[in-house]
């Protein structure tokens, strides 16, 4: 990797890159600060040099129609993981319900690309998801609940995540049309909350695309 001492981006992935070498491209979306001083942000090789709103642009005309709801009501640190997890597998957008701010550490700035919308209380994403005709699919190992490997995932969901130890509200899971659990093999009562997340997100991509 070339050093990269002028970088106008202060993220610095592993797998930067420096300037472009040879004649600079004119193509629109590309960032020419970017092109001359080189790219250390945490994207994939396909959109080095790119600006952030040519590449918002092509991952929202290949987003998947799932969506991810969590719970912050006492500023859960997963929830820059979960954001980060969702723009990894497409989600098509992240919904806060309770706190406003959330720790976006574990974003790893993934939430610049990332549809991020906030709602008040449980009781406004149920009134967002029933306009969107969009069913709730809680992840809770409680009693009553079915296992997520033999659930067949809607193609249009939104996947609700609790807090990491309470897990989900009470209000929550009754919004919810089923309540998934992971299936687990050792002694842990539950997985953390980001890892369920990732793991959620990518069942629905082991049964909905094909590779």
């Amino acid at each position: 990797m070339t050093d990269l001492p002028e970088s106008p981006t202060h993220e610095l992935s592993t797998s930067g890159v420096g300037p472009w070498i040879g004649e600079l491209p004119e193509d629109p979306w590309f960032d020419r600060e970017l092109l001359e001083k080189g790219d250390t942000r945490n994207v994939i090789d396909r959109y080095r040099y790119w600006t952030m709103e040519a590449i918002v642009a092509d991952l929202d005309e290949k987003r998947h129609p799932f969506h991810v709801a969590i719970e912050n009501w006492q500023h859960d640190m997963n929830i820059g993981s979960i954001v980060r997890s969702a723009n990894a597998f497409g989600a098509d957008t992240v919904h806060i319900v309770g706190r406003r701010r959330w720790n976006k550490r574990g974003a790893m700035v993934t939430d610049r690309y990332q549809h991020v919308v906030h709602h008040d209380t449980v009781a406004d994403l149920v009134e967002w998801a029933k306009a969107e005709n969009m069913p709730i699919l809680a992840i809770d190992n409680v009693p009553g609940c079915v296992k997520i490997e033999t659930f067949a995932l809607p193609e249009r969901c939104l996947f609700l995540f609790g807090q990491e130890g309470p897990g989900l509200s009470p209000e929550a899971i009754e919004a919810a049309e089923a309540v998934i659990e992971i299936t687990q093999f050792g002694s842990t009562r539950s997985i953390n909350a980001s890892a369920a997340a990732a793991v959620t997100m990518h069942s629905w991509v082991m049964q909905h695309v094909t590779f």
